[in-house]
């Protein structure tokens, strides 16, 4: 929040429900937090499984729901589940109300996730220019991830290496998939009917520092700044659901605003210096 980011979206945590409800309630201050609360993933089971999985996050509270359509990038990045499993997963989802957020990988993956309806893809890497088309076709939201997530894994190495896939590989296979996405990120972001939305995947490290991929999209990713901006406010806003809520400056929306020493226009690192920070019409930060 202090880095002024009023909403977040956590893909994975049952832990994230308490405190969800805890901000909501004004106990602690903080983002406005919509979670997954638990992932689906290859060991969920069938596609019967799958369904009752989703009919059971909704009858728990979640907001949105998890799929791990491929494996972990530091694994190999391959298929995890079936057509008939995404299918059913987003396909459920949209019975009970509640979104998709598709961790995928690779042409082939993709592609299914958004033939399937889902939501958006998380990652998205590595696919052609014809799953390009596909995205603006169905206006998939894409979220995509040039910087933050990876230099996180990098300034903490010590820390992650010897936690389940996190070894000197997954490190190498982790670095390829930067420059692969590099490439495929430029070449997505030239279609502009693609509906490219702000994330940065931020695990243990990253929390406060969420404002680091602006300039990755806008230095390396070559994205004009207030697409990089719209793509983190009105357009993040509607890929939530709450288009009608937030994200915009307008009369009738909940007054969340957020200023920065500097124009992000000329200089996209002013978004490290924030000066104020407004949620829900109430001032968390004001450094004149």
């Amino acid at each position: 929040l202090m880095a002024g980011f009023t909403t977040v979206q956590s893909l994975g945590s049952p832990r994230d429900q308490d405190l969800r409800d805890w901000i909501a309630r004004g106990d602690i201050p903080g983002p406005r937090i919509l979670t997954s609360l638990r992932a689906i993933d290859a060991e969920t089971g069938d596609a019967e499984a799958i369904r009752s999985h989703v009919r059971q996050l909704a009858d728990d509270g979640a907001d949105v729901v998890k799929i791990y359509a491929s494996e972990s990038i530091r694994s190999s990045g391959g298929r995890a589940l079936s057509d008939e499993q995404i299918e059913a997963a987003c396909g459920e989802a949209a019975e009970v109300g509640l979104r998709t957020a598709v961790h995928a990988y690779g042409s082939e993956v993709v592609s299914s996730a958004i033939r399937a309806g889902c939501t958006s893809i998380e990652h998205g890497n590595r696919y052609g220019d014809d799953v390009i088309a596909l995205f603006a076709e169905h206006g998939t939201y894409l979220d995509p991830h040039l910087g933050l997530l990876y230099d996180n894994y990098v300034d903490h190495k010590d820390a992650f290496l010897g936690i389940g896939n996190y070894t000197e590989e997954g490190y190498a296979r982790m670095d390829e998939a930067r420059r692969i996405g590099y490439d495929t990120f430029q070449r997505t972001r030239a279609n502009k009917s693609v509906q490219i939305i702000y994330g940065t995947d931020a695990v243990a490290g990253a929390h406060g520092r969420n404002f680091e991929e602006f300039i990755a999209r806008v230095r390396v990713g070559r994205q004009n700044p207030m697409d990089a901006i719209v793509s983190a406010t009105s357009r993040a806003a509607a890929s939530l659901g709450l288009g009608d809520r937030i994200g915009t400056i307008k009369r009738g929306f909940i007054a969340d605003l957020v200023a920065v020493e500097g124009n992000p226009l000329e200089d996209i690192t002013a978004v490290r210096r924030v000066r104020f920070v407004m949620k829900d019409g109430r001032v968390y930060k004001h450094r004149p």
